[in-house]
């Protein structure tokens, strides 16, 4: 029988987004008390860019804000998090939490999906994740065009996802857009989780080369990803990360101030 309760997810603000106090394992189990309890959420991942796109977007900032809990997915928010006293915060990054989930439903026999990526991506996404977690049940998959999709699709693809019956659905759109599809898809979707991983999709199935551990665990990642996609990334990094220094100086000292 399911419970009418799920597990309550501790939060704080960042520039009125609130992000989650956790780690991958307490995420899991999170996740986990979800699908044990047949509920519906949707699950966003937070990097420093997600923040900054909030502050110009209400409407984005809702849809992050009324997700079931938005991960600490960079370094600047979990070292915020730890200023704040929450000690056992720590990064908790799309590619990361979409293998440990993987991992960690081995034994429960949880039915994965995977939306978003190309063809070719998707290929080899399901080659590895396969080659690592041989039980591993992977129910269905779509590349979705890159354009809008036609109602008689968007019936389609809808209506195939709900036929496949996936614990976890994995969305690899990018954000805002998968952070906006999951919102808008939640109420017709059956399955249990929805999770908007970003750029795993890529870096799981070898498409996109990752970041060494090192540069990952103190914040260097995005010079790394600066370095492999300039033009495409640019603005994202350095623009964005200016900004979000920018805002978080300025609520800083209002914070003092006020006080």
């Amino acid at each position: 029988m399911s419970s009418l309760y799920m597990m309550v997810v501790e939060k704080f603000d960042v520039l009125g987004v609130k992000i989650a106090i956790l780690n991958l394992k307490k995420a899991c189990l999170l996740i986990e008390d979800v699908i044990q309890n047949n509920q519906k959420v949707y699950i966003c991942v937070a990097p420093v860019a997600t923040v900054v796109d909030c502050q110009g977007n209400k409407e984005y900032k809702e849809v992050i804000n009324q997700a079931y809990f938005t991960t600490p997915d960079g370094m600047p928010l979990v070292w915020i998090g730890k200023s704040k006293g929450f000690k056992d915060i720590r990064r908790t990054y799309g590619p990361d939490l979409m293998l440990a989930v993987c991992d960690s439903g081995l034994q429960k026999g949880y039915r994965h999906y995977f939306y978003g990526g190309s063809p070719e991506t998707n290929d080899r996404l399901e080659v590895r994740l396969k080659q690592r977690f041989p039980e591993m049940k992977i129910v269905g998959r779509y590349s979705p065009p890159f354009r809008e999709l036609t109602k008689a699709e968007d019936e389609q693809i809808i209506d195939s996802i709900n036929r496949a019956c996936p614990d976890i659905l994995w969305v690899g759109l990018g954000s805002p857009k998968q952070d906006f599809w999951m919102a808008q898809y939640r109420r017709r979707l059956d399955t249990p989780v929805l999770v908007g991983v970003g750029a795993a999709f890529d870096f799981i199935s070898g498409v996109k080369r990752q970041a060494p551990c090192w540069m990952r665990q103190t914040g260097m990642e995005w010079f790394f990803r600066l370095c492999c996609e300039p033009r495409r990334l640019a603005r994202r990094y350095l623009i964005g990360n200016s900004k979000f220094i920018y805002f978080f100086m300025r609520d800083s000292i209002r914070s003092t101030v006020q006080k």
